[in-house]
This record gives structure tokens, sequence and C-alpha cells, in this order.
């Protein structure tokens, strides 16, 4: 069984800057804030769909994508048909 380490000791000489000065406050007031991916054009809804069990299994037999594999049928069946 591995014994505790004893703690590393702080040093002094840290080589990190001090952000609490006026120059790192002014840099962080300037900076723009972005979280998560850049929203798209147009986003997608969320929304609950009751599918066959096994239209769902083919669909997450293929892996990863299923649901946007999905999205592609529904999009493709909008298409208009040429009739024979």
């Amino acid at each position: 069984m591995n014994a505790n380490k004893p703690s590393t000791p702080l040093d002094s000489a840290d080589d990190a800057p001090d952000l609490s000065t006026p120059e790192w406050r002014e840099k962080f007031a300037r900076a723009k804030v972005r979280r998560g991916r850049p929203k798209a054009e147009k986003t997608k809804v969320s929304t609950t769909i009751r599918l066959d069990r096994d239209i769902l299994e083919f669909f997450r037999g293929g892996g990863e994508g299923w649901q946007t594999r999905i999205n592609e049928t529904l999009r493709a069946s909008m298409r208009p048909r040429k009739r024979a």
C-alpha cells in the first residue's frame, strides 16, 4: 500500500504572475467571454418523437451520429419526388 506523500512546500519564487494587479484586471475586463461552441444560424429544436423499436435499433446500430442520420432521412422524404 502506498503511503501518503508529504505535501510540496510552497515556493516563494512562483513563476505565475500576480493576476490581481491593475494590468491584469484591465486585461480581464477587456476580454470577450466566449463559452461553448458558436451558435449556428439555424439552430435545432429539441423534441420527443416515438419510433418503432426496430427503426431506432437500425439507426443506433450504425454508431455515433444516429440522430443526424434520422434527420437526414426525414429531410430526404421532404424533397419533391419525380412522378413516373
